[in-house]
């Protein structure tokens, strides 16, 4: 029996590796300074929370086998410290997965935005047809108990390919680790301005990730991306090249029906990004054995992951969305998504700025025009996360400028921002939640109680 510890386990991907680990028979130990739900719960539940939050040197010794290092964790963490003084293997989560996937098919999904709805739609496909494989997910999705999959036996393993760092001491992206048999790109959207200064090179990150393709592997990329097009036509990687685009459809009485040649499939997810997410979908299910009426007849009743456009109240009048927007052109598109499915309905538009690049000069301009599409808009940010990432000061003036709107409410106080939801009509409305953070704890069932109340 293997050990192995997990420094940061409360990770959305690290506690569910450490959870399959388990489940292979390794031991497994972990720790870290914070652990949230759902992370905590299923920790618990399989005997591997830690009996106290924080970090212990003593508990890194010559008897583990191997450290796996989370991105939660500083570089002077003390356990991280303790495991190289002794020569300890440490590997990030990407390279721990590469480890585990060698002899298997890597198919892995990159992208600014849309990555974790196509691995969704792709694991959904699959496992209405009982088709076993492999997996990672930074998401939750209905019917999947965890969001990683690791077996002796699968001959494929399907990755989210995150562009995000692979861990404290390894400052390369994560979508670079896995040399990918079968890629997807699905657009290019500048983020993670804190790790990425410039645009050239953010989008230089995913040229690596075309040349970290096996030779003789497959691309399948969104040719309505003129960047994505043109850095995929530059390369020269010795790779099959597929393009995809849009999906015919049409919206009839609130529901979108794309159309096929059986007729038309009714949709429970909507917008043009999730359409064009299908589309990659189906290129991968494809190429994995899997007939397009087979495709249309099983993503039917896909209803989406976690906080992608998530219905999470709907009545006669009114219907509650969530999303994780974290950037411009997510926020965007998700307003855009929103006003079209619902076009005889006031849309209701509130958004956090949380990720470090929203707080920075050089990017907040990104942000200009993107909320037009809604008629109440509302911005909210936290205060003490403000503290930990701004490089400058954020204020109600700065934020309007910088996205062209001088009707925005900005709040920064939680509940003020809660009294000035629940002010408005919701009447044939749509109240459209977006954050990668949490509003600071905002408690979403309450809010949803009180609207009802009014």
């Amino acid at each position: 029996m293997k050990k192995v510890h997990f420094i940061a386990i409360g990770g959305s991907v690290m506690h569910n590796i450490a959870i399959t680990l388990k489940q292979l028979g390794y031991e497994v130990s972990g720790s870290d300074d914070k652990i949230y739900d759902p992370s905590k719960s299923r920790l618990e539940k399989q005997n591997l929370l830690p009996d106290k939050l924080g970090w212990n040197p003593n508990t890194i010794d010559e008897e583990i086998d191997f450290i796996v290092l989370g991105m939660h964790a500083k570089k002077e963490n003390p356990e991280l410290i303790r495991a190289l003084e002794l020569g300890c293997k440490i590997y990030s989560y990407p390279e721990l997965i590469y480890e585990f996937s060698k002899t298997k098919t890597r198919i892995v999904i990159g992208g600014s935005h849309g990555k974790t709805t196509v691995t969704a739609m792709i694991l959904h496909v699959l496992s209405f047809y009982n088709i076993n494989i492999d997996y990672l997910l930074g998401a939750q999705i209905e019917g999947f108990e965890k969001m990683v999959n690791l077996t002796k036996s699968n001959e494929f393993i399907l990755i989210e390919g995150d562009e995000y760092l692979s861990s404290p001491i390894d400052k390369s992206p994560k979508f670079h680790k896995y040399n990918s048999n079968i890629a997807v790109i699905t657009g290019i959207a500048w983020d993670h301005i804190n790790v990425f200064p410039s645009f050239e090179n953010y989008v230089s990150q995913f040229e690596k990730f075309i040349e970290s393709i096996t030779d003789g592997g497959v691309l399948v990329f969104n040719s309505n991306d003129d960047l994505v097009t043109n850095i995929v036509n530059s390369s020269t990687k010795s790779i099959r090249k597929i393009q995809y685009g849009s999906v015919d459809h049409e919206l009839i009485n609130g529901t979108t029906y794309i159309k096929t040649s059986e007729g038309n499939v009714p949709l429970e997810v909507f917008g043009d990004h999730n359409l064009s997410n299908l589309c990659a979908a189906k290129q991968i299910c494809s190429l994995l054995g899997v007939f397009d009426d087979e495709f249309y007849a099983a993503i039917a009743n896909f209803k989406g992951a976690s906080n992608r456009l998530e219905t999470i109240y709907r009545d006669n009048s009114k219907v509650i969305i969530k999303d994780f927007a974290h950037s411009p052109s997510k926020l965007k598109a998700s307003i855009d998504a929103v006003k079209k499915q619902f076009s005889n309905k006031n849309i209701i538009a509130v958004y956090e700025l949380h990720t470090f690049s929203s707080f920075s000069k050089d990017f907040i301009n990104e942000y200009y025009g993107t909320m037009s599409n809604a008629e109440i808009k509302i911005i909210y940010y936290d205060k003490d996360v403000l503290s930990k990432k701004s490089e400058i000061e954020i204020d109600e003036k700065t934020i309007k400028i910088a996205f062209g709107d001088y009707d925005l409410k900005v709040f920064s106080i939680k509940s003020i921002l809660v009294k000035n939801i629940l002010d408005n009509s919701f009447d044939n409305s749509v109240l459209l939640l977006m954050s990668s953070g949490n509003f600071s704890s905002l408690n979403i069932n309450l809010l949803i109680e009180n609207i009802n109340s009014q």
